[in-house]
């Protein structure tokens, strides 16, 4: 059970991923993104999730650069997307990223969405990349499991994480037994919901009890799931308070509960019905 911002989940290649990290789906390049970045790393984060859709690699990069933190103490996480899927597009959309970060080598590399007909060849991309030394973990980002168990059937380098929107209205309960059975790291994108985790009302109750807010009782049921999760804020506060999260446990009955609330409701797009 992770009892600190520094605690750590072991991949399954041996790498180490920090259970918390920011995330910066929806931060504005440049002023924005480094700010937030540069909260998160004073605050103790050493995990950043960014992706190539987003569009503030280079802001990401610069807030790492000027954080004076060691560059092997912060844990580096993008991804390939759909338009650059494809081999060679794939790792000429690997070497953009990694310019724009400004970094030697990223910590783990995604595909972003599982595009039909091309993700095979784009993992094969990340597995030249893997064995090059360039990326220290592949994985996948919001992959089903007949995305995983297509993967599988003739993979190389197995998946490290597959990274998905997982939150109490979609709490994928057979997906995480899959990922977990495979060694595979699940790990949550907007995990609070877009915001909508201060309206659930079992949600606010179990805030009271605990004496903490609703969105630190949703992160500490992610890692009490053993669910990797990467709260998006660009508030420093915020950023700040999404990581008190280790001061206290959830007991199984309330665990439960928020398993309870499942409604296999999604926020964002559909990986089976995606327009790619």
């Amino acid at each position: 059970m992770a009892k600190s911002i520094h605690d750590t989940t072991l991949l399954n290649n041996g790498v180490k991923m920090p259970w918390l990290g920011l995330g910066v789906w929806k931060t504005k390049e440049g002023e924005e993104v480094e700010q937030a970045v540069k909260a998160a790393i004073r605050s103790g984060y050493r995990s950043i999730d960014t992706a190539a859709a987003y569009k503030n690699e280079t802001g990401v990069g610069k807030a790492i650069k000027e954080s004076g933190i060691p560059r092997e103490d912060i844990f580096i996480t993008t991804k390939v997307w759909n338009a650059d899927q494809g081999y060679d597009s794939t790792l000429k959309a690997f070497e953009e990223s990694r310019k724009k970060l400004g970094v030697e080598y990223v910590d783990l590399y995604l595909i972003h969405w599982p595009v039909k007909g091309k993700y095979k060849d784009t993992w094969k991309a990340l597995e030249k990349l893997y064995k090059d030394g360039l990326v220290r973990a592949i994985g996948v980002s919001n992959f089903q499991i007949h995305h995983l168990e297509d993967l599988l059937a003739d993979c190389e380098v197995k998946p490290t994480v597959n990274q998905v929107e997982f939150h109490p209205y979609l709490t994928q309960e057979e997906l995480l037994a899959f990922c977990q059975e495979q060694q595979i790291q699940l790990e949550a994108w907007s995990p609070l919901m877009q915001g909508h985790v201060v309206q659930d009302e079992t949600i606010q109750a179990l805030a009271q009890k605990y004496k903490k807010t609703p969105a630190q009782i949703v992160l500490r049921w992610d890692l009490q799931k053993g669910v990797v999760t990467i709260p998006k804020s660009v508030k420093e506060h915020r950023i700040v308070e999404n990581a008190q999260i280790f001061d206290f446990e959830l007991s199984p009955e309330d665990m439960e509960k928020i398993d309870r609330l499942n409604k296999n409701h999604r926020f964002g797009p559909d990986p089976d019905n995606f327009d790619f």
